[in-house]
């Protein structure tokens, strides 16, 4: 059976480390979208920092689709219309800022396309670097934060922050909780990883999870991973994480989206 679409996590699998679409890996998406199958951009980036990638890539021009925030929205290219939203109340942002600062890490969220944060950190300026957002720190988060926004992001040192994920996860079952850099603790509303948005674009599209191929790197695209048919790695997966898929490729550096369409989608 021929893969119909094919699921793409952006930062350290698309990407290179320089946060560019490699000329080989570009080439091999053009054929295959020629081929007829459907490109899917799944990051946990805001939607905002996605729209360039998706416009060198053409998918703008046709009646594609995107997944951002970890699977919390889900875009229309053609006309950037939300097929699909799902926001953490102002409360649950709330009551994750307390924790936050009971726990001493650093926490952002993202409001009119700004990133909203109390304090400065070396990870705040990744996410800076990685979606080109403004930063703005606010004096009094809490006071900051009057609506409902997408996601939160929870930020320390990573050996540090893979104790928090498990104690928030115990602490908040209600939330989705997941890694996307070992320097990211994502957090969303109740159900929402990509997976479950991935399933919800799919039957959609009238496309099976067989016809599927979804690939990543780290602990956020573990649910799509599991919920497609082909289930594929780059290289540079997050060790633990490294059985969980069917297959591994080559690094995003080393053009290892190009390999999984060379493979599975060409041949």
């Amino acid at each position: 059976m021929p893969y119909k679409m094919l699921v793409l996590d952006m930062d350290d699998t698309l990407l290179t480390d320089d946060h560019k679409i490699s000329d080989l890996n570009k080439e091999m998406l053009f054929k295959a979208k020629e081929k007829g199958v459907h490109i899917i951009l799944a990051s946990g980036r805001p939607t905002p920092a996605m729209l360039a990638y998706a416009k060198e890539l053409g998918l703008d021009q046709l009646d594609n689709y995107m997944i951002s925030f970890n699977g919390a929205v889900i875009t229309n290219l053609k006309d950037n219309s939300i097929l699909f939203e799902q926001m953490l109340t102002q409360e649950q942002i709330h009551a994750l800022y307390d924790y936050s600062f009971k726990n001493k890490t650093h926490i952002i969220t993202y409001l009119n396309n700004e990133i909203i944060s109390e304090t400065d950190s070396e990870y705040i300026e990744v996410e800076k670097v990685i979606t080109g957002l403004p930063h703005n720190k606010v004096p009094n988060f809490k006071a900051h934060i009057t609506s409902a926004a997408v996601k939160c992001i929870l930020l320390e040192e990573p050996s540090y922050l893979k104790k928090i994920e498990a104690d928030l996860q115990a602490a908040m079952p209600h939330l989705s909780v997941c890694m996307s850099k070992p320097f990211f603790l994502e957090v969303a509303q109740t159900g929402i990883d990509k997976g479950a948005s991935l399933k919800l674009l799919a039957e959609k599209l009238n496309i099976l999870p067989s016809e599927i191929i979804a690939v990543g790197n780290a602990g956020n695209d573990v649910s799509m991973i599991q919920y497609a048919g082909l289930g594929v790695w780059v290289d540079n997966v997050t060790p633990e994480l490294r059985d969980l898929a069917d297959v591994i490729v080559a690094s995003n550096n080393d053009n290892g989206v190009a390999e999984v369409i060379q493979r599975f989608i060409l041949n």
